[in-house]
């Protein structure tokens, strides 16, 4: 297990949380867990940021998500560049629902979901709040697939795109940003809409795009709302260790034995695993796929388990307690390993198998594996005071498993340095304007998010209960009202930015007639 343990992601399209296998806290090191959904967390090397997946197939059937319409653009592969190759094109899909819209004489706003690190079909059953919303503001909706992923991929062929860093170097957030840029003003030329205002939406990676393309291109999008959007979750600005401390505390705040069983079953696996026949015994009590190769692979899928639970802890079951709840009244042995398995079953459900079912990498593990090489250097350890077993970060051994993965080094402060994060309430309070970082704080990655309000436009919205992205998931009737409150305050804010652009706009045209 390499020593990037991604934790920011979205899996399969699940009923709440999908299966979140390891999180590798042994052997090379740890791997971040992944920014995005769920979805795609299965390998035990990359687990992208992510939001929790909820049933797609009942949100697809709505006729809310109808009426979409896909189109190709002809993107640029290298916006920052003049060498001949860098002229090359690929083909970006990007997805309109133009039903709600109320046109471009009346200058009607446009909304902007930013496709994260999966393919963007995964995004029109859960997102929720660009189709819940367009026809109270007669939005046009737009939905951009990130390049390299699903249909956007380069070089002609995903086994050409992914062959080598040559080809791959074109895959990094600055050059996804300029293929948003030119899709909106390619769409905002097409339905001849120069003066509608472009609000954009993102979630957890795509939420820290929405974020830092509202501050490199204010002139093309009016406003932001970055949903889990961990921006700080860079070395020098947030620990290492503050993602597994919040994991620690959600589990602590739910149940102190729970907590207390969790963080003594790693010496007992370990103590267990050093018998002659320890491997063979921890197989059969935790009905492994096949047999275990050592004790790290139970270890980092139990590990997955427990930060998945955390990272997507959203009503109405809350997975966090679930586990808990199992473990504190086990239904399969009253010793510490038949606790831990009963919490797993509670989480994974009954299964003829466990820990090491074979799987297949989904583009999203191959596509984060690299971007956590190349520019999304998110540090990820683990300290000695919490639940798990202690595992700092180091830096250099993280540079040198990407040397090795990909025979070049990460740049792990670029993206401070191209988007800043340092001093970020002194440089945001007169610099930036008119975003929305939303945050609930049982989210281990809010740990990275902007938590307070920076100035009177730039504004935290936090939810003491709330996980990763819930706020701009489709709604459901078991909504808590903090939640159907939350929405509403985005809501009411993005109104307010859309209502004060018109009132500049009207100025400016009185202007010009004195």
């Amino acid at each position: 297990m390499k020593s990037r343990m991604v934790a920011l992601q979205w899996l399969p399209i699940l009923m709440l949380i999908p299966v979140m296998h390891s999180t590798s806290v042994t052997a090379k090191g740890l791997r971040v867990p992944r920014l995005a959904r769920l979805g795609g967390m299965n390998n035990p090397r990359v687990r992208p940021l992510g939001r929790i997946s909820r049933n797609s197939a009942s949100f697809a059937a709505s006729s809310i998500y109808h009426n979409l319409q896909t189109f190709y653009y002809n993107q640029t592969l290298d916006h920052f560049n003049y060498r001949p190759d860098s002229f090359d094109m690929f083909q970006q899909r990007y997805v309109i629902n133009s039903k709600y819209w109320g046109g471009a004489i009346s200058n009607a706003p446009i909304f902007v979901y930013f496709g994260e690190e999966a393919p963007l079909e995964y995004d029109f059953g859960d997102i929720g709040i660009l189709a819940e919303n367009a026809h109270r503001f007669k939005a046009l909706q737009v939905y951009i697939e990130h390049r390299y992923y699903g249909k956007s991929i380069p070089f002609g062929s995903r086994n050409e795109a992914f062959k080598n860093a040559s080809t791959l170097g074109y895959f990094n957030s600055a050059q996804a940003l300029a293929d948003y840029a030119e899709i909106i003003i390619h769409v905002k030329e097409k339905f001849h809409a120069q003066r509608s205002p472009v609000i954009v939406v993102g979630a957890s990676y795509g939420g820290m795009l929405a974020s830092w393309f509202r501050l490199k291109y204010p002139h093309i999008a009016l406003g932001a709302l970055a949903s889990s959007a961990p921006i700080l979750y860079f070395t020098d600005i947030t620990p290492a260790h503050a993602y597994v401390s919040i994991v620690t505390k959600d589990f602590r705040e739910d149940s102190q034995s729970c907590h207390d069983t969790i963080k003594k079953s790693w010496t007992v696996i370990d103590k267990i695993a050093s018998k002659p026949d320890g491997l063979s015994i921890l197989s059969k009590k935790f009905k492994t796929c096949k047999p275990l190769n050592n004790s790290s692979e139970l270890k980092d899928y139990l590990a997955g388990i427990y930060m998945a639970a955390a990272q997507y802890d959203a009503p109405p079951s809350y997975p966090v307690t679930v586990i808990c709840r199992s473990i504190d009244e086990p239904s399969f042995g009253n010793d510490i390993l038949g606790r831990i398995f009963a919490g797993m079953v509670a989480y994974r459900g009954e299964l003829p198998c466990y820990v090491n079912k074979p799987t297949k990498e989904t583009e999203t593990d191959v596509g984060w594996s690299w971007q956590t090489c190349a520019d999304m250097v998110i540090p990820f350890g683990i300290s000695n005071d919490s639940m798990f077993q202690p595992y700092p970060f180091d830096l250099n051994v993280y540079i040198n498993d990407c040397k090795d993965e990909y025979g070049v080094p990460p740049r792990p402060h670029w993206v401070t340095t191209y988007f800043g994060g340092h001093d970020i309430k002194l440089i945001l309070k007169r610099f930036g304007s008119n975003i929305i970082f939303s945050n609930g704080l049982r989210d281990p990655y809010s740990s990275g998010g902007v938590l307070q309000n920076i100035s009177e436009s730039v504004v935290a919205i936090t939810t003491v209960k709330g996980s990763h992205c819930l706020d701009v998931l489709a709604t459901t009737k078991s909504d808590p009202q903090w939640l159907v409150a939350q929405r509403k305050e985005e809501v009411r804010i993005i109104r307010k930015w859309i209502r004060n652009y018109f009132s500049d706009l009207d100025a400016c045209e009185k202007g010009k007639h004195h």
